[in-house]
């Protein structure tokens, strides 16, 4: 028997064109990618998460191709990852994400090296995350750092799990501020 159920899924995505300042000769595309499941460990503690997690791979692949096939995937430049559990689960059943969804974009992109930053909460229905956002082959490219919002308004229930892929095209649209640029990575580590 299955692990994941699935209740609904969501696709959000937004075109940013400025920030205030000139229109971007191409503007940034951000997505989010959710699903929200059934906890089948809501209400109790399992001390056994690696099934659960192992299983979460083909969620994973699903909403990462998801995400590739709106943005295309030589245009994403920057990801990460989310999860938001509901009040009768525990902060470790949206960890087992970290893996999972990690291991599914890397997987789908074709294996950048940069770390896949995130973020999670145990909430309430209709609870909102910022999701940090970087570019995909060195964390250090400071104008790639950014954010997007995650959720649905009735979701995580109780008993539910809502788990988010974010994808972009791009990093802020007037950034300006210096630092590691990404034509300027050399050393490929995922870092710099």
């Amino acid at each position: 028997m299955s692990l994941i159920d699935i209740r609904k899924r969501s696709l959000c995505i937004e075109t940013i064109y400025h920030e205030g300042g000139p229109a971007a000769a191409t503007p940034l595309r951000l997505a989010a990618a959710c699903a929200v499941i059934h906890n089948p460990y809501a209400g109790r503690y399992e001390p056994d998460l690696l099934p659960f997690m192992a299983e979460l791979r083909s969620l994973g692949t699903l909403l990462a191709t998801e995400l590739v096939e709106t943005l295309g995937r030589d245009k994403v430049e920057v990801y990460s990852k989310a999860a938001i559990v509901g009040v009768n689960g525990e902060l470790e059943h949206g960890a087992v994400w970290h893996e999972a969804g990690g291991w599914a974009m890397r997987e789908v992109l074709g294996e950048p090296k940069a770390i896949v930053p995130s973020a999670k909460a145990v909430a309430g229905t209709g609870y909102r995350l910022m999701v940090p956002l970087h570019y995909i082959h060195a964390a250090y490219v400071r104008s790639h750092y950014n954010s997007m919002e995650v959720g649905i308004q009735d979701a995580p229930r109780p008993n539910e799990i809502l788990f988010a892929l974010v994808m972009g095209t791009g990093g802020r649209v007037h950034a300006r501020l210096g630092g590691l640029t990404k034509d300027k990575v050399s050393v490929h580590d995922g870092q710099r």
